[in-house]
């Protein structure tokens, strides 16, 4: 799963379509009619809410929080993002230079490093005029 993990952002992320392919319909969403502004100031429908069970990495170094993510039918070439309020529930510190979060696990403290390559494609791809690299949301 190709999660954006940003600061910047206030809320978490789930994009419709990777919330379709897990299974879920709309009838499992709580209302919710805040809208969610991009960095580029373009207002989103939020379609609705849903709380779900994250966990990031493997045992015997894992974390497993609740989050409540907003799910918005937008073009993205990420599944999720996931902003301060998932970050602060796994009490994680986040380098963007390194593509590396550190967390805090019962059994020490873990790293889950990102993939350059994805990473740089993702963001060469959000750089096209449709910010999708070819790909549309349904």
């Amino acid at each position: 799963m190709r999660v954006l993990v940003d600061n910047g952002a206030s809320v978490d992320i789930l994009f419709h379509g990777t919330f379709i392919r897990m299974g879920y319909n709309d009838s499992h969403l709580t209302l919710s009619d805040a809208p969610i502004y991009g960095f580029n100031h373009v207002e989103y429908k939020v379609e609705g809410a849903i709380q779900l069970p994250i966990t990031i990495e493997e045992e015997p170094r894992e974390a497993t929080q609740m989050l409540n993510f907003q799910v918005v039918k937008a073009a993205s070439n990420y599944n999720a993002i996931m902003g301060r309020t998932g970050i602060h529930a796994f009490k994680a510190v986040p380098s963007t230079y390194h593509i590396i979060l550190k967390f805090p696990t019962r059994n020490g403290i873990k790293e889950a490093r990102g993939d350059e390559k994805m990473a740089r494609s993702c963001y060469v791809a959000a750089l096209r005029p449709d910010g999708t690299g070819g790909r549309s949301s349904p």
